[in-house]
C-alpha cells in the first residue's frame, strides 16, 4: 500500500450567481489539479453559486441552478479520476444548509452540511442556512431527477461522515467550523481520519492572514480571492499543512481566476506524529465515531513509492505581506475585480490636493501596477480584459505602463474656487495626476456656486456671508456645504459624460397611489386628483409637440406590473426563472379569470421580456440602494439595502445568464405546445 498522497487546494475568483462562469472555473480548477498528480482537490466555500449571494440563498432558484451545474460538473469527463470536495447549498427536507458534495467519477459519495455557521460582523449565515445539529449523524438525501440517472440510485448520504478510501480516511470541514472551541477536526482525528479538509469563505482584513495560519497550523498540530458582488474582498492564500507545518501557500492576491496549490503528503509522518501515548489514550476513551463512506479508490499508489523523484513536499516559511502591501494589493485587486465585472469605463476621482484624495487615486494606480504585472506574465484573461476596456495605439494594441492603463481607465478632476482654493492643493493635484497617468481637469466652480448663492439672495433677499466676512455658523456652514454639493454633482456629472466625450468604450408606487386617493376625500384635498391621473414622468428630457417622458414606457413596465415584481422577488423569493414559471399562468391570456382578477394579460413572449427588463434593471440601478438615506421601513418587499434586503450590488450581465437561458429553454417548450393546440 503507497503512503505518499497528492492534494490540490484552490483559490477560485468566483462571482455570486455567474453560474456558468464559476462552474468554468471549477471544472478548470480540477483539470490543473489532475495535471499536477494531485488524486484530491479541495475547492473554496459555496464555490457552485459564490459566496456573496446574500438574500438570493433563500430563492429557489439558486438551489435548482446550484444541482444544474453540479450535475455539469459531474458529466465532464475530464473531472474524473480524482476525488472532489466541492462546496454549494443544499436543500434537504424544507431545509437550507452550506455543505461540502464529496464526489468521485461522476457519482455522489456523500453530503457533508456545515455545523457551525459564521453570524457575526460581516456574516449572517444563519439568515440564510439552518447548521447540521447531529454530530456524527447520516440520513439519506432524496437525490432530484436530474442526478438520480447519473448516480444510477435515488437516494445519498447526507450528514457528519467521513470518506474512507483502501489507504486513508478523509473528513471536510468549513471556514467558521476551524474557529470554534470544539472544531470538528479534533473528534475526526480522534477516530482515525488523517486528511482533513477545510473550505473558506473568509473575507480579507489586514494582518488577518496571520491569525488564519495560526489557527489552522495549531490545529495539525493537535491532530495531525475576488471581488464576489459585495463589499468584500476575499483573498487567497490556499494551503496545505502537515503536523503543524505549511508545505504549499497560493498567492494571498491575485488577478488570476483559477490558481491551485499542490503538495505531496507522507502519510506515515501524520501516523507516526500522532503516535504519542496521551493522544492515543483521548483517542481511545473518545466516544465520536463516524460512518465511512467506503471506496475502492486510492488516494496514493505503490508505484509513487518507487519514484525516486517524487518525494513529500518540503516545509516552507509563511508568506506574510506588510500592512502597506496589503493595502495596495487587495484595495487593488477588488477594483480590477469591480471594474472588469461591472462594465463602467473607468473610474473618477476629484482630487483636493489633500491626503485622502491622494491615498485613493494612488490606491487606482496600484491597481494599474498590478494589472501591468499579470499583463507581462500573459494572464490571458486580464490581457482580454485590459483590450476590452479601454482602446490604446491600436486595435489588440497593449499598454506598456500602468500610466498607460490609467490613462484610459482613470479621469481626476480638481474643483477649486479661485478665491478659496491655494495654488499649492492646485499643484498637488496637477503633480499627482502626471506622476500616475491619469487624465486630468482643472477647473473652477465659482459660476455654479454664485448663481447658486443668488438664487438664496433673489429668494430671500438675504445673502449668507463666510464667518470670515462677519456671517454667522449657520451661514458659514451653508456656503461651505453649497461648494461641497457643487462639487459632487460636478464630479457625477463628468464621470456620466467623460467616457462618452472621450470616445471610450466601456415602496412600491401602488401603495402610495391608494394612500393619495385616500387622502384625496379624507383629507379633503381634491388637488390630489390631478396628481393620481397624471403620467408619471421625471421630465428630465425637453418637451415636444408630440413627445412627453413617461416613466412606465421608459421602464417597459406599469407601476402595478413593478409592485409585482417587487412581491415576487422579496416576499415569494423567486429569481428570474421562477418568476416567470409563476407570472406565465398569472398573467395568461387564455387563464379563467375570476371576479377580483385584474391582472394584465401576455403571451409567454411577453411576460418573459417583462421579467428579463425587470432583473436587467434591478442588477444594473442595485449599486444605488447602498447610499440610500435611512427611511421608515412600511413594506414588506422593501429593498431596503441596510438590514432588510441584503443583495449583492455587483451582478452578472443577466442577458447572459444562466436564469434567462431557462427561462428561453421554458418559452420554447411552451410555445410548441400551444402551437399543437
Amino acid at each position: 500500500m503507497g503512503h505518499l498522497v497528492t492534494v490540490a487546494t484552490c483559490s477560485l475568483n468566483q462571482w455570486a450567481l455567474d453560474w456558468e462562469g464559476n462552474t468554468q472555473r471549477i471544472i478548470e480548477s480540477i483539470q490543473k489539479a489532475k495535471a499536477a498528480g494531485a488524486r484530491l482537490r479541495v475547492g473554496p466555500e459555496l464555490e457552485i453559486c459564490g459566496y456573496g449571494c446574500l438574500d438570493h440563498l433563500m430563492e429557489q432558484d439558486l438551489y435548482l441552478h446550484s444541482l444544474e451545474m453540479l450535475r455539469r460538473i459531474l458529466l465532464d469527463e475530464s473531472c474524473r479520476g480524482i476525488l472532489l470536495d466541492i462546496g454549494m447549498p443544499i436543500q434537504h427536507r424544507n431545509q437550507r444548509f452550506n455543505c461540502r458534495v464529496i464526489c468521485l467519477d461522476s457519482k455522489i459519495l456523500m453530503i457533508r452540511p456545515k455545523m457551525w455557521l459564521a453570524n457575526d460582523g460581516n456574516y449572517r449565515e444563519m439568515r440564510f442556512f439552518t447548521p447540521w445539529m447531529h454530530p456524527q449523524e447520516v440520513e439519506e438525501y432524496h437525490l432530484p431527477r436530474m442526478l438520480q440517472e447519473i448516480q444510477g440510485a435515488v437516494h445519498v448520504p447526507f450528514g457528519d461522515a467521513v470518506i474512507s478510501t483502501p489507504d486513508t480516511c478523509m473528513g471536510a470541514e468549513t471556514c467558521e467550523e476551524l474557529f470554534t472551541p470544539s472544531a470538528p477536526h479534533i473528534p475526526m482525528s480522534l477516530d482515525g481520519v488523517e486528511i482533513i479538509t477545510n473550505s473558506s469563505g473568509s473575507h480579507f482584513e489586514l494582518q488577518k492572514l496571520e491569525t488564519r495560519l495560526q489557527l489552522i497550523m495549531e490545529a495539525t498540530r493537535k491532530c495531525g480571492e475576488g471581488c464576489d458582488g459585495d463589499r468584500l474582498y476575499y483573498d487567497g492564500s490556499a494551503m496545505v499543512i502537515v503536523n503543524g507545518n505549511i508545505v504549499a501557500q497560493g498567492s494571498q492576491f491575485s488577478l488570476n481566476d483559477v490558481e491551485v496549490v499542490s503538495a505531496t503528503v507522507d502519510l506515515e509522518e501524520v501516523r507516526a506524529y500522532r503516535s504519542a501515548i496521551s493522544r492515543a489514550l483521548q483517542a481511545a476513551s473518545s466516544n465520536a465515531k463516524y460512518r465511512r463512506i467506503q471506496t475502492t479508490f486510492e488516494l496514493s499508489s505503490e508505484e509513487d513509492d518507487f519514484d525516486i523523484e517524487k518525494r513529500p513536499s518540503p516545509p516552507i516559511k509563511p508568506r506574510y505581506h506588510t500592512v502597506e502591501e496589503e493595502v495596495a494589493l487587495s484595495a487593488g485587486c477588488y477594483l480590477w475585480d469591480y471594474l472588469r465585472r461591472s462594465g463602467v469605463a473607468g473610474y473618477l476621482v476629484p482630487l483636493s490636493g489633500g491626503i485622502d484624495s491622494c491615498a485613493t487615486a494612488t490606491i487606482v494606480y496600484s491597481m494599474c501596477r498590478i494589472v501591468m504585472d499579470a499583463v507581462r506574465e500573459g494572464n490571458p484573461q486580464v490581457i482580454d480584459d485590459v483590450k476590452r476596456i479601454a482602446k490604446y495605439k491600436g486595435e489588440n494594441v497593449l499598454p506598456e505602463t500602468p500610466q498607460e492603463l490609467c490613462n484610459q481607465i482613470f479621469s481626476t478632476i480638481y474643483m477649486g474656487m479661485k478665491a478659496q482654493s491655494s495654488r499649492e492643493t492646485r499643484q498637488r493635484a496637477k503633480d499627482l495626476a502626471e506622476a500616475i497617468g491619469s487624465y486630468h481637469i482643472n477647473l473652477d466652480i465659482d459660476d455654479v456656486y454664485n448663481a447658486q448663492k443668488a438664487l438664496l439672495v433673489d429668494t430671500l433677499n438675504f445673502e449668507p456671508k463666510f464667518k470670515v466676512h462677519g456671517g454667522s455658523y449657520q451661514e458659514n456652514i451653508t456656503l461651505q456645504c453649497l461648494q461641497a454639493r457643487i462639487r459632487m454633482v460636478t464630479a457625477y456629472e463628468f464621470g456620466q459624460i467623460l467616457p462618452t466625450a472621450r470616445n471610450r468604450p466601456g415602496g412600491g408606487k401602488a401603495d402610495l397611489k391608494r394612500f393619495i386617493a385616500w387622502a384625496e376625500n379624507n383629507f379633503n384635498l381634491p388637488c390630489l386628483h390631478d396628481f393620481l391621473t397624471a403620467v408619471p414622468t421625471a421630465e428630465l428630457e425637453p418637451l415636444t409637440g408630440s413627445y412627453v417622458q413617461s416613466d412606465e414606457a421608459d421602464m417597459g413596465m406599469t407601476y402595478d406590473e413593478l409592485t409585482i415584481f417587487g412581491r415576487l422577488r422579496k416576499e415569494n423569493k423567486l429569481g428570474p426563472f421562477g418568476m416567470f414559471q409563476r407570472l406565465v399562468h398569472d398573467w395568461s391570456a387564455g387563464r379563467v379569470k375570476g371576479p377580483d382578477d385584474n391582472a394584465p394579460e401576455y403571451t409567454p413572449a411577453q411576460v418573459a421580456e417583462k421579467v428579463k427588463r425587470f432583473f436587467h434593471f434591478y442588477a444594473i440601478n442595485r449599486h444605488k440602494m447602498t447610499t440610500l438615506t435611512p427611511a421608515l421601513h412600511c413594506n414588506p418587499y422593501s429593498p431596503d439595502d441596510n438590514r432588510f434586503d441584503l443583495r449583492p450590488f455587483l451582478y452578472p450581465p443577466f442577458w447572459k445568464s444562466w436564469s434567462f437561458k431557462k427561462i428561453d429553454r421554458e418559452l420554447e417548450k411552451i410555445e410548441k405546445r400551444m402551437a399543437k393546440k
